[in-house]
């Protein structure tokens, strides 16, 4: 029996003698190889980097009584392995299966959820306060890292921490990378404390004199408060700012993150001590993988492998590229012509394909590192000076920056470009990735121009008809997919005149106003419906803000029912605001809407979440049915 298999819980790790933790290490750092090595996708590089921490983590801390907090979430599956789910770990990101971060409902271990970056100390200091005001006592471990201390949050529950001096551990897991290499002052300086050799060298000096010194007694109290000074003068000597210690935590390292006996040496003082600290532990992303350590930012995540040599296994290509892979290229063709258009995004290049710009365009490329709200009201800056920002950030992380949005750029009429990747479904990573929100969130702005394409050459000629734009801030959305057949050249795409819809298919009777990813599943919905004698009108509402007064003013009263269609919230989505306007002009049209319902959708493939909601074309053609009195929907969740 392996080491592994007795591990049902972190109980049974602190029962194991400490010579055996190693071991313990190899096993799951295995584990995370074969299971992820024949997944079709998982996390995988800042997983290998943290099986040491997680295993001294749980050695030291009596969890889940002390309470360890894990930022981001797909640095933990370790941490998942080792707190009872183990085996079942190969279910983790698919449908029904473990979460691909972290959430209360799945496990007691769970503390706080995680899926966005840089929550961890803030969730911290609250429960660390909600313990002193309860009069309890334990341990709050906050484990940050894998970039998230580019992220103005973190330093908000910094300063809160230091501030009010209450009891809570930082542990800052420094691998030097986000998905993308890390960027930033923070990032320079963190190296700083990495690579200082003087620093190092004379702090290990100090900590070879306190080791060898007697233990009791006066002698041994000396020794003791002499390292203490020591490794203060040697920090403010060598280590520019020591920002940790200016913010009121002791601060603790750096600690070599793959020593299991080093850092649980290590925790075990940090947790006699008082007060906020740090302990700043140094990881490598990837870790005992060659390819990973080799290539950290391709293996962040990705599809199945072979485990021996890191080859991809084969699988069938698609011929089709992605709407990312689309939006990276136009974007890049489009700024050759246009020397003022900028590119920005908040540590997702690969994510957003602002890659493909940066190669081509890298004095007019801006990653400004996981800070969405510090990367809109830059793009605002450079708008004020006549340059043409696109900012590409996921529609789940654009949500961090909504102040940014209404105050910095949509008040101030800024013609600043956002484009939202991963709208509507995202598929395997689940609710904290789902971009269901930014129709709704969108709209709400004054001055906003919103639109959605419906394959790959609208959303060319819209992003194109965006750069051009110059009557306030234009954003769109596209999906985590491919498209549906691939675009021609740019200069072959005809234009899109600002505001207008497009009748696909005329009909009578019933309207379907679909929008961006709806729109080709609706067509295909209404030649269902056809073979059934239903004649229905499809509509390409590709610009959600403003509607298409003229297209609306053709398409009623003459016909009786209208629904709308579309991959985001159906609470104040474009069925809202487009059936408002229908209703207030022609009341006696018969309205509804179809989108994502009023619910948190779980992980799993995109294909099998839109099928269970319905928005396929059998799903559009059960809820045309509903609307028309003829048959209750099918789908197993129901919209409003």
């Amino acid at each position: 029996m392996s080491l592994l298999d007795l591990i049902r819980s972190p109980a049974d790790l602190r029962a194991l003698p400490q010579d055996q933790l190693e071991a313990l290490a190899d096993e799951v750092r295995e584990r995370i190889l074969d299971v992820v090595s024949a997944h079709k996708g998982a996390h995988f590089g800042s997983n290998l980097g943290t099986v040491e921490l997680s295993i001294a983590l749980h050695r030291v801390f009596e969890t889940p009584r002390d309470q360890l907090l894990w930022d981001v979430g797909h640095q933990a599956y370790p941490h998942k392995i080792l707190t009872g789910r183990n085996a079942a770990l190969p279910s983790i990101r698919k449908k029904d299966g473990l979460s691909p971060f972290l959430r209360r409902d799945e496990c007691e271990y769970d503390v706080f959820g995680a899926g966005h970056a840089a929550t961890s100390i803030s969730a911290a200091c609250g429960i660390a306060a909600a313990r002193d005001l309860k009069g309890e006592d334990f341990e709050v471990v906050a484990v940050i890292g894998d970039g998230s201390m580019t992220c103005g949050l973190a330093y908000e529950g910094l300063n809160n921490a230091g501030d009010n001096d209450r009891d809570m551990i930082v542990v800052l897991n420094d691998n030097q990378m986000s998905i993308s290499h890390n960027v930033g002052a923070m990032h320079r300086y963190l190296t700083n404390v990495r690579t200082n050799s003087v620093y190092n060298r004379v702090r290990d000096e100090v900590k070879k004199l306190v080791h060898h010194a007697p233990k009791l007694g006066s002698i041994g109290e000396m020794m003791e408060q002499f390292a203490i000074r020591a490794d203060g003068a040697v920090k403010g000597m060598f280590v520019p700012g020591m920002i940790f210690e200016e913010l009121g935590f002791r601060y603790v390292g750096p600690v070599d993150g793959h020593d299991i006996d080093g850092m649980i040496e290590t925790f075990r003082q940090v947790r006699k001590m008082e007060g906020p600290r740090v302990v700043h532990v140094l990881t490598t992303k990837g870790k005992g993988f060659g390819p990973a350590e080799k290539d950290q930012v391709f293996w962040h995540a990705g599809g199945s492998f072979d485990r021996d040599t890191g080859a991809p296994l084969k699988k069938s290509p698609s011929s089709l590229p992605s709407y990312t892979k689309v939006f990276g290229q136009a974007l890049t063709e489009l700024a050759a012509e246009r020397p003022e258009v900028v590119a920005i995004t908040a540590a997702m290049a690969g994510g957003t394909g602002t890659d493909i710009f940066a190669k081509a365009h890298p004095e007019r490329f801006f990653d400004v590192g996981i800070a969405e709200g510090h990367g809109v009201t830059f793009a605002a800056g450079l708008a004020t000076q006549g340059i043409k920002p696109v900012v590409a950030i996921y529609s789940t992380f654009l949500q961090r920056a909504y102040d940014s949005i209404v105050h910095d750029v949509a008040l101030q009429d800024l013609p600043v470009v956002f484009c939202m990747d991963r709208a509507g479904i995202a598929g395997a990573d689940g609710p904290t990735h789902h971009g269901w929100l930014d129709i709704a969130y969108m709209l709400a702005v004054q001055g906003m121009t919103v639109t959605a394409p419906k394959d790959g050459e609208e959303l060319i000629a819209l992003l194109r008809l965006a750069i051009e734009w110059n009557g306030g801030p234009f954003s769109l959305r596209y999906p985590r997919d491919n498209v549906a057949a691939a675009p021609r050249p740019i200069g072959e795409i005809p234009p899109v005149e600002y505001g207008t819809w497009e009748m696909l298919r005329e009909g009578q009777g019933l309207a379907l106003l679909a929008t961006g990813t709806m729109v080709l599943p609706s067509l295909e919905a209404a030649e269902i419906l056809a073979g059934e004698g239903i004649d229905a009108t499809v509509v390409n509402c590709r610009f959600i803000k403003p509607l298409d007064a003229a297209m609306l003013a053709r398409l009623f009263p003459a016909h009786t029912h209208a629904l709308t269609v579309e991959e985001g919230t159906v609470v104040n989505g474009f069925g809202t605001w487009a059936r408002g306007h229908i209703t207030e002009r022609w009341p006696g049209v018969s309205t509804a809407s179809h989108g994502l319902p009023d619910v948190y959708f779980p992980h799993g493939e995109r294909s099998e979440l839109l099928h269970e909601i319905g928005l396929t074309p059998e799903g559009i053609a059960d809820r045309a049915r509903a609307v028309l009195g003829s048959e209750r929907p099918r789908s197993l969740r129901e919209t409003a």
